[in-house]
């Protein structure tokens, strides 16, 4: 193997010459054809034009997605992804990083919210080590991805090599792969990893243009001068990401921030999204870490978007800005912060109403009702 040395300021890293290139994924635009006949479908069920509001903009994207006028909510699954993060050990979190792996082995005996909702949804829940710094291997319950043991401190250096991005986009991949052999419809997508708002916040700035102050919220529950000391150490990140652009070893280019930044768990998600979209997945996004990863995913392949139910607004500072990053409107607004993705599958019952809605509502001819509008 050979490999090459990158130093700048205070950012090196060594990847391999001729890293394994990222798969190249098939996305295309939902197809609009049936979208006239949907809506009439929608229009002439026995109630007032419109009164079903969100419902009924869901079941016409569902049917879009799905390019059916009876579209189903088949075996959903849920994949939640576990992951620790270099940036933790400048003291960007409350919570220690401990409580990623106690967390991981916490869901793989039901006691989690993620395990809560999954069994009251009826979601296939699939709880995936891709970068937890604790050896989890051999827990039943936990599939083994692992990447590595955490990712490097962006504060320094890219938290991931290039070889390290591909990988996380290929494991992502192959999860979702495996759900769709199960005959999944619907995919919802967690996380798990301590001081995973820190490159979300990140992410929000760099790719909606918002200054970064603005972005960085109380994670899991920061007091102020703990959130004036994430905004310094997450600034001196950002300049550090800026100058190794100077220096030409980081391209300016969305896959690079992504990289620079992120986390395994949330590249990872990425690739579930662009898998899901791909497969022509119903893909649910939670809060604000998730909806990160989905603006993240909508930069490398805009088509994705057709594919995504925002499934909620958070309560992490600046979420609601970051949905207008992409014009988003969420079915829910609960005030969680749990993550998990705890907000997607608590609006999964949104999806099934607006499904039965196409399926089982009678229209005005076959009801004899008089059309009353």
């Amino acid at each position: 193997m050979i490999y090459r040395i990158f130093e700048c300021s205070n950012a090196r890293i060594i990847e391999t010459r001729n890293p394994k290139p990222v798969k190249p994924f098939d996305i295309q635009p939902i197809d609009r054809s049936l979208q006239a006949e949907l809506q009439q479908k929608i229009d002439h069920l026995n109630k007032p034009k419109g009164s079903l509001g969100r419902l009924e903009e869901l079941a016409l994207q569902i049917g879009l997605i799905q390019h059916t006028l009876n579209p189903s909510l088949n075996h959903p699954c849920h994949l939640l992804l576990g992951g620790d993060h270099g940036i933790e050990r400048e003291g960007v979190s409350v919570s220690p990083r401990e409580v990623t792996w106690q967390q991981m082995i916490n869901f793989t005996h039901g006691g989690g919210g993620v395990n809560m909702f999954c069994r009251q949804h009826g979601f296939d829940l699939r709880i995936v080590d891709v970068g937890v710094d604790y050896n989890l291997s051999g827990i039943d319950g936990i599939i083994d991805r692992k990447i590595a043991c955490g990712t490097r401190n962006f504060l320094y250096e890219p938290a991931m090599t290039v070889q390290q991005f591909n990988r996380a986009i290929e494991v992502g991949d192959q999860l979702v792969g495996d759900c769709v052999t199960q005959g999944c419809q619907v995919l919802g997508i967690g996380e798990m990893g301590i001081g995973n708002t820190s490159p979300s916040s990140i992410w929000m700035s760099l790719f909606g243009n918002i200054p970064l102050k603005e972005c960085i919220g109380a994670g899991a529950g920061l007091d102020s001068p703990g959130i004036r000391h994430k905004c310094e150490v997450l600034s001196r990140a950002v300049e550090g990401y800026r100058q190794a652009q100077e220096c030409g070893t980081i391209k300016a280019d969305a896959e690079d921030v992504v990289r620079y930044f992120g986390g395994f768990e949330m590249v990872t998600a990425i690739g579930a999204m662009l898998s899901g979209a791909e497969h022509g997945l119903i893909v649910l996004v939670d809060g604000f870490i998730m909806t990160a990863c989905a603006i993240a995913a909508i930069r490398l392949y805009p088509a994705v978007q057709d594919y995504m139910v925002f499934a909620h607004c958070g309560d992490e500072s600046g979420h609601r800005r970051m949905l207008d990053i992409v014009g988003a409107r969420p079915l829910l607004n609960l005030g969680l912060r749990l993550g998990e993705g705890t907000g997607a599958l608590c609006a999964f019952p949104l999806l099934d109403s607006a499904v039965r809605m196409l399926r089982e509502m009678n229209n005005f001819d076959n009801a004899k009702i008089t059309k009353y509008f």
